[in-house]
C-alpha cells in the first residue's frame, strides 16, 4: 500500500474514533442551562422537552467501545501500513505463487510469528493428517490404495466430499453438478476423460481448454450455419437447408470434435452430438461460443492439496458418475 493510502485510511479510522468520542463528551455535559429533570420549555403536541442526560450505562458503553477500538488498532494491523504490536497476520499478503506462498508459511512457522493462515495448516494437518494417510494408503502405508477401491469404501468418500465441498465446490457446485463454464462431474459427459486415473490426472495437474474464434474464419453467415449444423447433431429441428451448408464449413471443427462431431478426450473437445452443453444449448449460446471462442481452466491442485487428498476427492467424484457397493 503506498503512503498515500496508508495515511488516509489512519487519518478516516483515527479521525471517525477521536470525533464520536468529542461528541460524546459533549453531549455528557449540560450546556443547555436548565437544571437536570426541568422543563426544556419546549412543547409539540402535548409533549414538554425535559432535560434528561444520556443512561450512564449507554455512556459507559459506548467509552468501553471506543477503548477497545484503539486498543484493538495498537496491538492488530488496521491503520494502513501499520503492522501492530503483537506482528499479526491473517496471511502473506506479497506472494503471487504456490510456490511463494509455501515459502512464506514456512518462514512464518520458522520465526514463530503470529500468522493466522499458517497455523491453522500446522492444526489441520496435525489433526487429520494421519486420517488423510490412512484412507489414502494401503494397510502398509506405502502404496496409494486405487480410485475405485476407496469409492467402495463410506469413511474415505466422507472425507472426499469434505475435501471436494472444501475446494471445489465454488466452481462445480455443493452437488458437483456445475454451473456455465464448469462441467458436471454427476454425468458421463467428460471433457478428458471419465476413467479414475484421468480424473486424478486432471484435479493433480488442472487443465486449460481452448476453443478459438472462427469469426473471421467463417463470417456472420458461416457462423449460423455452423451452428446450425451443431445443434442437428443432437437431434434438434433446424433449417435443413442451413445445416448442410454448416456441415461443409464443419470441416474446420472437425480437428478436435471429429468428422462425426464425438469429440476428442485428448483436446478436451466436448462430444456435440449428446446435447450435454458447457457454455449452454441455445443458439445464441452456441453462436456465442464459435463466434468469440472460449478459454476453460482447472486450476492444478497438486501443489495445494498433495496426492493423499486428491487420491480422495477423486475417488469421491469418479464415484458420483459409476456405480458401487456402497
Amino acid at each position: 500500500m503506498t503512503t498515500f493510502w496508508s495515511l488516509w485510511i489512519t487519518i478516516i479510522t483515527l479521525g471517525t474514533i477521536f470525533g464520536i468520542a468529542v461528541i460524546l463528551y459533549w453531549c455528557s455535559k449540560d450546556k443547555m442551562g436548565v437544571e437536570e429533570g426541568e422543563d426544556m420549555g419546549h412543547e409539540y403536541d402535548g409533549i414538554r422537552e425535559i432535560n434528561n442526560p444520556l443512561p450512564k450505562w449507554w455512556s459507559y458503553m459506548f467509552w468501553i467501545t471506543i477503548a477497545f477500538g484503539l486498543s484493538y488498532l495498537f496491538l492488530f494491523p488496521g491503520l494502513g501500513n501499520y503492522k501492530g504490536f503483537l506482528g499479526w497476520q491473517s496471511s502473506d499478503q506479497t506472494v503471487r505463487s504456490v510456490e511463494e506462498s509455501k515459502l512464506a508459511i514456512a518462514r512464518a512457522q520458522e520465526e514463530k510469528r503470529l500468522n493466522q493462515y499458517a497455523k491453522e495448516l500446522d492444526d489441520a494437518e496435525a489433526r487429520f493428517g494421519e486420517t488423510f494417510k490412512t484412507l489414502a494408503y494401503d494397510a502398509e502405508g506405502k502404496t496409494l490404495r486405487p480410485i475405485t477401491e476407496i469409492a467402495d469404501d463410506s469413511e474415505a468418500i466422507k472425507v472426499g466430499q469434505r475435501l471436494f465441498l472444501q475446494n471445489c465446490a465454488q466452481c462445480h457446485g455443493s452437488d458437483a453438478r456445475g454451473q456455465s463454464g464448469y462441467p458436471n462431474l454427476t454425468d458421463n459427459a467428460w471433457l478428458y476423460g471419465g476413467e479414475a486415473e484421468t480424473i486424478k490426472t486432471t484435479i493433480m495437474h488442472g487443465r486449460q481448454g481452448v476453443m478459438p474464434a472462427w469469426i473471421d474464419t467463417l463470417g456472420e453467415d458461416g457462423v449460423k450455419e455452423v451452428a446450425t449444423y451443431v445443434l442437428s447433431l443432437s437431434g434438434r429441428s433446424v433449417n435443413a437447408k442451413d445445416a448442410a451448408a454448416g456441415k461443409q464449413r464443419f470441416v474446420v471443427c472437425a480437428a478436435c470434435h471429429g468428422t462425426d462431431g464425438k469429440g476428442n478426450p485428448a483436446f478436451g473437445a466436448p462430444d456435440l452430438t449428446d446435447n450435454t452443453w458447457l457454455y449452454g444449448g441455445s443458439r445464441r449460446a452456441v453462436e456465442a461460443t464459435i463466434t468469440h471462442g472460449r478459454h476453460g481452466v482447472m486450476p492444478a491442485w497438486k501443489d495445494i492439496l498433495g496426492e493423499e487428498k486428491i487420491q480422495l476427492i477423486s475417488a469421491y467424484v469418479w464415484g458420483l458418475s459409476n456405480e458401487t457397493s456402497k
